[in-house]
């Protein structure tokens, strides 16, 4: 059977792996579970950048062994990178197992406001289901609600809902099969 599991890159707030284990099955329709195994992902820090390059994180991830029909999503606290962008809140591999989010950038601390748990939390199902999104083959969707939009500021992350429009959740569902 088709499952996710989130996996520990560093530390992440057990919270935040919590919530989305139980709120990815409802909006997938799959099993979700935390599993034990962490990642150490100090061999993707990049010391110029103070950052991770996620790039090499989706590498450590590729490395772990699973059953068939698993889709990893890994959880890190760090910032992250890819070489030809300033940052990213995560990175998938298209079609594959392997994708990996960042929390870093969203807290509202980050950005010098009062903390919001709930919306902090909104942002994390947003980008865990985006990221999921393109393991199961979806790309970026040009409908702004849609949780397929692409993100490149929060407040993009804020402007769209936390599911898939039409088109792109009948594109999710045919690939579980």
């Amino acid at each position: 059977m088709l499952e996710i599991q989130l996996v520990r890159v560093g530390q992440v707030d057990q919270q935040v792996l919590d919530f989305l284990a139980v709120v990815l099955p409802d909006s997938l329709g799959l099993n979700c579970k935390v599993v034990e195994q962490t990642i150490d992902p100090s061999v993707a820090y990049n010391p110029a950048r103070n950052q991770y390059n996620s790039i090499e994180i989706l590498l450590l991830l590729s490395r772990l062994k699973t059953k068939p029909r698993v889709k990893l999503l890994g959880l890190t606290r760090f910032d992250l990178f890819i070489p030809i962008l300033t940052f990213v809140f995560g990175q998938a591999q298209v079609n594959n197992r392997n994708a990996v989010m960042s929390v870093h950038r969203l807290r509202q601390a980050y950005y010098g406001l009062p903390d919001d748990e709930k919306l902090f939390l909104e942002r994390c199902e947003k980008e865990a289901l985006h990221e999921l999104g393109h393991t199961f083959g979806l790309v970026h969707c040009q409908d702004f609600e849609c949780v397929m939009y692409l993100s490149n500021a929060i407040e993009q992350v804020d402007l769209k809902s936390n599911s898939f429009c039409d088109a792109c959740r009948q594109q999710l569902k045919s690939s579980y099969y």
